[in-house]
């Protein structure tokens, strides 16, 4: 696989206080991030403004959870540079973490799945899934800013937040092993 893919959390929880929520979800990416080899991104958290950087930022969730290993996954992504905390976007996704892709069970954009996905990363491109956090997901103007819309059952099904991680995130990481092993053959 010569592209890389992101995961990108969006918040859509509470916009000004760090809560449980958002030090959960974190602490729970982080695994999937580090199984799959892939980076961790945050959009519009509310992180003490005192921690100046990832690594500071990954340390301060990490400290404070025994998820993940008691935030061991968040801390060694940080330390690898694998983890990226960004402002909310106000006219598109950070372009060096590859082409937003919105994870929803209701898209509306082009859809994009799991073979096209695939392709493109052993062709080079990156990806950057999008998760939106909190009880109603991304609002239907925020999810707009993606290129692509993905729903991983192709059924309109919804899924809780880390549950949709995981998943998507095998699926993906499972299509390509499967295309690495056939161009092996």
């Amino acid at each position: 696989m010569s592209g890389r893919i992101s995961i990108g959390l969006y918040n859509t929880y509470d916009r000004k206080k760090f809560r449980e929520a958002h030090r959960r979800a974190l602490a729970r990416a982080a695994p999937i991030a580090m199984a799959f080899d892939f980076n961790l991104a945050t959009f519009g958290f509310p992180f003490p403004e005192d921690r100046k950087t990832s690594v500071e930022t990954a340390e301060f969730v990490a400290n404070s959870t025994t998820i993940g290993e008691g935030g061991r996954y968040f801390k060694e992504l940080a330390e690898k540079g694998r983890f990226h905390y960004f402002q909310y976007p106000k006219s598109g996704f950070p372009p060096q973490l590859g082409i937003p892709v919105i994870t929803t069970s209701r898209p509306f954009l082009r859809e994009i799945g799991i073979r096209e996905m695939a392709e493109g990363l052993m062709s080079g491109q990156s990806f950057l899934l999008i998760f939106g956090l909190g009880p109603h997901g991304m609002s239907r103007k925020e999810k707009e800013l993606g290129k692509y819309h993905f729903d991983l059952t192709g059924r309109g099904i919804s899924m809780e937040t880390c549950t949709a991680m995981g998943a998507v995130s095998a699926a993906v990481w499972n299509e390509i092993k499967e295309r690495q092993m056939r161009k092996r053959l």
